[in-house]
């Protein structure tokens, strides 16, 4: 059998796709915000950075705890039974303390840009292992609803790294896109995969309500998607301060 070097194992711990992909709504955030108010770039590399660093720890340690808490349900789907938190490559102790340290780490790089960025971080680990992971995942086909408040935390840390408060509507905008889209994207995942779901007994919309169902209710979040645009109308009237 192959075996993988430790850097791939925590790469899939940590789930390192996951923290690229939420990298890229974060700066969005930051440099929607650097425009509204006028900021300049350059005196906030160091801000930038820190938030980049900061974001990546603490969506970092919200993998490492969802892979710790979900170990049960891992090893039933063959998309996920290979994991280290499910191979015993990567002990429970050792994933735990790395999630935990990647919390602090994070958490003291985001108050280095501003208090706020630092709470929104943590506000978005605390949804994902909370509500999410250890609450509705299992529970209810709702569940894709309440894991997209976590996933849409990102572009609210990048703005208010930089950023003196969060109320701009153009915030709250990219905001309520990014809760909005998960839905159409999980659902299809929840489609493709729906026999390991099932297998896991994770109540995934499909596998619950069927495919005409899922089918509708995507439909219905897309209409929404293309709706939500209307937000940004604040900003094309330039409505920066």
């Amino acid at each position: 059998m192959y075996k993988r070097s430790s850097r791939q194992l925590w790469a899939l711990a940590v789930k390192t796709g996951i923290i690229k992909s939420n990298l890229v709504p974060m700066l969005a955030g930051l440099m929607l915000a650097l425009y509204t108010y006028n900021l300049s770039f350059v005196s906030h590399i160091i801000d930038i950075v820190l938030a980049i660093s900061g974001t990546a720890a603490v969506i970092a340690a919200a993998g490492a705890f969802n892979n710790l808490y979900d170990r049960d349900i891992d090893q039933v789907m063959p998309r996920t039974k290979t994991r280290p938190s499910v191979t015993g490559e990567i002990s429970e102790k050792k994933l735990l303390v790395a999630a935990i340290l990647l919390l602090i780490v994070g958490f003291v790089l985001l108050y280095f840009t501003t208090p706020l960025a630092a709470l929104l971080g943590l506000l978005g680990v605390f949804f994902y292992v909370m509500p999410y992971t250890m609450w509705t995942k299992s529970k209810t086909i709702w569940n894709t609803e309440i894991g997209s408040i976590s996933g849409a935390m990102p572009p609210l840390i990048g703005w208010a790294a930089v950023a003196p408060d969060i109320w701009h509507p153009a915030c709250w905008a990219l905001f309520t896109i990014m809760v909005i889209w998960q839905m159409p994207h999980f659902y299809a995942i929840a489609i493709r995969k729906q026999d390991d779901y099932a297998a896991a007994k994770i109540p995934m919309l499909p596998v619950v309500k069927g495919e005409r169902r899922t089918y509708i209710q995507t439909n219905i979040y897309l209409i929404l998607l293309m709706a939500s645009s209307i937000l940004f109308y604040p900003l094309s009237l330039g409505l920066t301060l």
